[in-house]
Order: structure tokens, then sequence, then C-alpha cells
């Protein structure tokens, strides 16, 4: 699921054969949707539905999608700097969307302090080490399955999708730095470009180069996506 925004003016979307313009939207999970963005610059944000803020987004969202007011996009957009989100601001953000947009307050997560240390690991070592369960559970000092059940309990969605999504969050990151594709897949943990694109499509239902194309593009000549 994701949520787009416009920073300023409202998009058009098309869910469900239906169309009509606001601030910005939530989608359910795994629905076909249209985006009109032409002239309009867009923050948007793909959350897993498995966690947390996911789940509670989820919740509010009646059928298809669910319209976002201005309100609730000036709100939204307030702070979020999208370089910052994709480097650690966005569990806060996405919370903070959470009980904007009426899902409630999550509740106060307390880090295992095993999670913890495999979390530092991974940020200090980048996907250099080795990420099977076996070994994060030995980075943590836990046995496979306390570690598995700590690890979803502290962060909110379980230890493999977040694998997933962290080499994907690095290869944006490395793609909106001016990287080339093959740098950024393998700066990520892909075995090569086509592996990044075939993850890119498969979670985000575009490839590295709509990404590039769309950093690049001015924001009055873009099409729509």
């Amino acid at each position: 699921m994701h949520v787009v925004l416009a920073v300023q003016g409202k998009l058009r979307f098309e869910v469900a054969n239906e169309s009509f313009e606001a601030a910005g939207v939530v989608t359910a999970p795994d629905v076909v949707h249209r985006i009109d963005a032409r002239g309009v610059e867009v923050l948007l944000v793909f959350l897993d539905p498995e966690s947390a803020a996911g789940a509670a987004l989820s919740r509010v969202v009646q059928g298809p999608a669910r319209a976002i007011t201005e309100a609730e996009r000036d709100a939204l957009i307030e702070g979020a700097a999208p370089r910052g989100l994709m480097q650690g601001d966005g569990v806060a953000w996405a919370e903070r969307a959470a009980k904007t947009l009426g899902g409630g307050t999550l509740p106060a997560r307390r880090v295992h302090p095993g999670v913890r240390r495999a979390l530092a690991h991974l940020r200090e070592t980048g996907f250099d080490a080795d990420t099977s369960l076996e070994a994060l559970a030995g980075v943590a000092g836990l046995s496979e399955g306390r570690f598995m059940h700590a690890f979803t309990e502290s962060v909110g969605i379980p230890l493999r999708p977040y694998l997933a999504w962290l080499k994907l969050q690095r290869a944006a990151a490395a793609i909106a730095a001016g990287r080339s594709f093959t740098e950024a897949a393998h700066a990520a943990g892909f075995t090569d470009s086509a592996h990044l694109t075939r993850s890119f499509v498969r979670m985000f239902g575009m490839r590295p180069r709509d990404l590039r194309a769309a950093i690049e593009q001015p924001a009055d000549t873009r099409p729509a996506s």
C-alpha cells in the first residue's frame, strides 16, 4: 500500500473505475490505480501492510482507497523531507500519518536489546555481512526462534520483509544520489541491475529508471503515473 500526497494543489486519481481529485490518497494493498500528477510535485511513500503503521492505515481505508483532505496533507507534508524518509525518518512519519488519518496512536514499542544490536549491525555493515537468520540471531545473542519473535515485536514487521524493504530503500537512496543502476544494485545487495529491476517492479510497480526520471524531470513536465 502507499500514501500519495500533492505537495501543493491536487492530484487526479483513478481507482476501481472511478476518478476523483484530492490532495492525496491512501490505497489499500494490491489495488490497481492510476495517478495523474502532471504539473504537481508529489510525495510518494510505500508502506508494508504487515507493519504496524501499515496495518493502522489499512483500518482507515474503506474500499480500495481513501482520499486525503488538504488539511491532512498539510499536516503530513510539514517537515517531511523525502531523503530523510529514506534514510531513517520513515517509521516516525508513518506513525504520524496513521494518527493524522484516523488510524489511532500506535502503541509504544520497546526494542529488545538483542534486536537493537542486530539493527545496529545491519546499519554498520550493510549487505556485505551475513544476513542469515543464524548470523543475526548470533549477533543478537538469542535463539533463532526467540530472535524472530523479538524482531517482529520490536520492529513491527517480520525479519525477511524488513530485509527486503531495507535493500530496496538503499537502492532507491543510491539512485536518488545519482549512482548508476548497477552501482545501486550492488550497493544494496542485489545480484545485478536486472535483479534490482525485477524487485522494484514487484514491490513498487515501477522500474528504477522511472524513479530516476521522476527525480531528474522538472515537476511541470512530469507525465501521469
